[in-house]
């Protein structure tokens, strides 16, 4: 997704900084009754500067001869495991469902599809009973489809629903924006084998409701998504998933938005097709 640069070593700044010193000796007294002394070479002042302005003019050449900028270092395929650079592996093209399908067989397309489903999962369409079929039709395995779409609707209950503010279709009242939406910060592979992965995705969420009447604003966590993840042939799909909070930091010292600007932006700026 940096080379630090650094240039030249201590003492390019330095005037006359070789490092040696000047010893001045103490001259033979002069005749007083002898001829006067002739100057037979320039005053020492003008010596003094010429020598400066040489040794100046090394230093410039010297510094010069860097390179303007380091040596590239060598490729790694590899990430570390405390790194978030992409490995430079494309997104997916494919969609089923309106998600994107297609993940590799490795583990990089493990963590890739783990980190779409959890977009999905934290959406604003999970309260809208037909988005919420859909969605989970085309992330679930079909040997745990019917298990969580049992699951799901239990969550999204009519009940909870209205306790947010929501009609049965999970739309937002009038004057209103509905704000449910996931941001992965990171994906690690905990368990992988050619048919099973399973995935932690660290996410931050948003949740709440636009208006100046909401009893409940827009209002942000951090949480971590675990998914149980199977090969069936053709791409990775999901067979358990569960959710825990953390890891939380701590909050910046950020103005919080306005009710209207969390609306403009949620409408305004859309998501991404993630890729490990």
């Amino acid at each position: 997704m940096s080379n630090d640069d650094q240039y030249g070593g201590a003492g390019y700044g330095e005037v006359g900084g070789t490092g040696q010193t000047r010893t001045r000796l103490p001259e033979a007294p002069a005749d007083p009754y002898g001829p006067a002394r002739r100057t037979s070479r320039a005053p020492r002042s003008l010596v003094t500067v010429v020598g400066v302005v040489v040794l100046l003019i090394a230093a410039i050449a010297f510094a010069n001869q860097a390179p303007d900028t380091p040596d590239a270092k060598p490729a790694d395929d590899t990430p570390s495991a405390t790194s978030t650079t992409p490995t430079g592996t494309n997104p997916v093209t494919g969609k089923q469902g309106g998600l994107p399908s297609g993940f590799a067989q490795d583990q990089q397309g493990a963590q890739s599809a783990a980190a779409n489903y959890a977009v999905a999962l934290g959406s604003d369409g999970m309260f809208n009973p037909a988005r919420r079929r859909s969605i989970v039709d085309a992330m679930a395995d079909e040997s745990s489809r019917t298990r969580l779409q049992t699951a799901f609707d239990a969550d999204y209950s009519a009940g909870l629903l209205a306790q947010i503010g929501l009609t049965k279709d999970g739309l937002a009242p009038t004057g209103s924006t509905f704000v449910n939406r996931t941001v992965p910060a990171g994906a690690k592979v905990k368990n992988f084998s050619n048919g099973s992965a399973s995935v932690d995705v660290w996410c931050i969420g948003m949740f709440g409701l636009t208006g100046d009447k909401s009893t409940r604003p827009v209002t942000s966590s951090w949480f971590t998504i675990s998914m149980a993840l199977k090969w069936n042939g053709s791409d990775w799909k999901v067979v358990e998933t569960s959710q825990k909070d953390g890891p939380t930091p701590v909050t910046g010292d950020v103005p919080v938005s306005t009710s209207d600007e969390i609306g403009s932006a949620v409408t305004e700026f859309g998501g991404f097709t993630y890729a490990r």
